[in-house]
């Protein structure tokens, strides 16, 4: 099997459920191919985003986060350093951000009452260019789908009814980004990154890119960094530390990166990650019957906030 392992979802979900346990123990990451989510979709939402990332600064900040715990709106270079998500401090990863969360909720007490924040606060969306929303709408829906498809194989791969999930991610606090990581006008800091080292804090993370080039790099159990492909048609997916919480480490959710280009590369990197999360409320207890947990029972929601606090700079 190749380190990171390519995944056909032409196949059946019971022959892809032994698949992804092997991939999910092994290194916590695959290739997916065949993910039904339709190239025209993903085209209009690269445009978009070199659209939207095109112009200063200035203009970007129109759409600014406007709370360090809200991932919504622009952030912009020097704004978010996630090797602090492990503890460790880095200089700021070298990217600007444009990120989105649910849209079109019911107006019930569920989305808008206090428990509800920062889940379900507000998208921030530009004027400019007109196109984008309607094309993160359009990938927010069919990434959302071939979550919903995964999510069924990874309870086969567990052992559980193949609707085990659904009703825990129901009304779940997703979030989408599209993550400009530009050519170094400068040297590097020392220790700098495009993303610092980090694991996900949520289930499963779907990543499409438009070059390898500076691009992930996964730490495997050896500790050599491994480059899984992101680019033509594939999704690299990946497990988040709630899903391996849920699973009480059976499935491992590996440290990860976005490394520096070559010297002298000059060309933008766009990368387009979706953090498929539970519902706020959910209550992450261990999934393995008869194993001795081997952490607290925790709301997704709770979890969420402690953890995404610290990236902020």
């Amino acid at each position: 099997m190749p380190m990171i392992p390519i995944l056909d979802l032409a196949q059946s979900d019971g022959k892809l459920a032994p698949q992804l346990d092997q991939a999910f123990r092994e290194i916590g990451f695959a290739s997916v191919v065949n993910h039904g989510v339709p190239s025209a979709t993903i085209r209009s939402l690269y445009d978009a985003a070199n659209a939207f990332f095109d112009p200063p600064a200035e203009a970007k900040r129109q759409v600014a986060r406007p709370q360090p715990d809200q991932n919504r709106g622009y952030i912009g270079y020097g704004e978010e350093t996630l090797a602090r998500l492990g503890g460790r401090q880095t200089p700021p990863d070298y990217k600007e951000i444009f990120s989105i969360g649910p849209f079109d909720l019911p107006d019930d007490a569920y989305y808008t009452g206090p428990a509800a924040y920062p889940s379900f606060a507000p998208n921030l969306w530009p004027s400019n260019p007109p196109a984008l929303q309607p094309a993160m709408r359009a990938y927010w829906r069919a990434i959302t789908a071939l979550a919903q498809r995964m999510l069924g194989i990874n309870a086969r791969a567990l052992g559980l009814p193949p609707d085990y999930f659904a009703a825990m991610t129901d009304r779940q606090i997703s979030m989408l980004r599209l993550i400009c990581y530009p050519p170094y006008e400068r040297p590097p800091l020392d220790g700098q990154l495009r993303a610092g080292v980090h694991t996900d804090l949520n289930m499963l993370t779907f990543v499409h890119a438009n070059s390898d080039t500076g691009g992930l790099e996964v730490r495997a159990r050896d500790g050599a960094w491994v480059a899984p492909s992101a680019t033509g048609d594939a999704f690299v997916v990946n497990v988040g530390d709630i899903l391996m919480r849920w699973t009480n480490d059976y499935w491992v959710s590996t440290p990860h990166r976005v490394a520096n280009p070559p010297d002298g590369w000059r060309e933008r990197r766009i990368s387009i990650p979706f953090f498929f999360q539970a519902n706020y409320d959910t209550i992450v207890d261990c999934l393995r019957r008869g194993e001795t947990p081997k952490y607290p029972p925790v709301s997704v929601g709770a979890y969420r906030a402690e953890r995404f606090a610290k990236t902020a700079s």
